[in-house]
């Protein structure tokens, strides 16, 4: 096994297990470790004065027992040899998923959740992990099995964007899949307007940047095949519909922003409306 295991997290629900089995399955892949973990968390409207915090808190960190033992158990069906590690963590639910991925490979979690990761919704647990986990983040997803052989990357700019096709590149080839490189061209006119079907001189330009980019890092991984593709279109609906026709979609992530209005544009569209399962890839420059 490497020394950097592959964390997912779980609540006992349905999402969360799918997120197990995706983990396992690319623990597999890596020839990684799987560490699952869990965290009791308090009902939002449970305060101190209320009459039985005990017995409730009991019964959360019950529940989350519960939820790592079936969690191991789902782990093991579908990847009998890999030896699954649990954890029970305390804290809040977001900070502590956050402070498990250090120095992780990547963290994997659900995109819903309904226990004690606080409803593991977009825009709680597993928005906060997106955005601010130090490690690639992979939210999965209800149709995350589909298989596809097919991998899809968002290039906003393909200077800034080499941690991301580095993953990208190295998924593709673990899973013997094709690579797509996609680059929305998105301006304040409409594609609708535009009377020509030949590319403007903003799509050529990104078109040669873009080969350019990817270049380099096929020459790095020569087995895998990948296609450029220049779109016209908002980033965020154009990934957003790419993911349902590949078995992972990657996109970048510079910064860890104030609120995510500067990257909020993109990820919110992608993960919230994403048919497969999306890694987000934090940059190291």
């Amino acid at each position: 096994m490497v020394s950097m295991p592959i964390v997912v997290g779980t609540d006992g629900s349905e999402q969360a297990g799918r997120a197990v089995e995706w983990a396992a399955r690319e623990a597999v892949r890596r020839g990684a470790a799987l560490r699952i973990v869990s965290v009791p968390a308090m009902p939002s409207r449970m305060r101190a004065y209320d009459s039985s915090p005990a017995t409730v808190a009991h019964f959360m960190r019950e529940y989350s027992v519960a939820a790592l033992s079936a969690a191991a158990k789902r782990a093991g069906e579908v990847a009998p040899r890999l030896p699954a590690e649990t954890e029970l963590l305390t804290g809040a639910p977001a900070t502590a998923l956050i402070a498990s991925a250090a120095g992780a490979a990547m963290l994997v979690v659900g995109a819903r959740g309904g226990g004690g990761f606080g409803a593991m919704a977009l825009g709680s647990v597993s928005r906060y992990a997106a955005l601010h986990a130090p490690c690639p983040v992979v939210v999965a997803r209800e149709d995350t099995m589909a298989v596809h052989r097919k991998v899809a990357v968002g290039v906003a700019d393909p200077a800034e964007a080499g941690d991301s096709l580095g993953f990208a590149f190295e998924e593709a080839s673990l899973r013997g899949a094709q690579l797509t490189a996609v680059h929305a061209v998105h301006h304040l006119r409409l594609a609708v307007t535009r009377q020509s079907p030949a590319p403007g001189p903003g799509e050529a330009g990104a078109a040669a940047e873009l080969d350019k980019a990817l270049a380099e890092w096929q020459d790095k991984y020569p087995e895998v095949r990948v296609q450029p593709d220049v779109v016209w279109g908002h980033p965020g609906q154009v990934l957003a519909g790419y993911s349902a026709h590949v078995d992972l979609l990657v996109i970048g992530r510079h910064g860890v922003p104030e609120g995510a209005a500067s990257i909020g544009s993109i990820l919110h569209p992608v993960l919230g409306h994403a048919h497969g399962a999306v890694a987000i890839i934090p940059s190291t420059h």
